[in-house]
């Protein structure tokens, strides 16, 4: 079983790529998946069961190509995105 806090930096993942889709900076999950050829299937049944375990790469992928807060993803403290970037509103 994962612990609360893998738990929550998986929901925050899940919120970076969902303000990614609302902001318009990416069409949906699948633009994620398809651009770093991951599979949908496994996205999905992480999304259903958080006590699967996260790939960190995908971490590192919103972090270097979208901006996202490697500070907020892990700690949930601060800004989700770095300077220059769409926040959540």
């Amino acid at each position: 079983m994962q612990n609360e806090d893998g738990q929550e930096i998986k929901s925050r993942f899940f919120l970076a790529l969902q303000t990614l889709k609302n902001n318009r900076e990416i069409r949906g999950v699948s633009t994620f998946t398809l651009k770093y050829k991951i599979n949908r299937r496994n996205m999905w049944k992480l999304k259903q069961d958080y006590n699967r375990k996260l790939d960190v790469a995908w971490l590192a992928y919103l972090v270097s190509d979208y901006n996202v807060s490697a500070h907020w993803l892990l700690t949930g403290q601060g800004d989700m995105f770095t300077k220059n970037t769409k926040e959540l509103k």
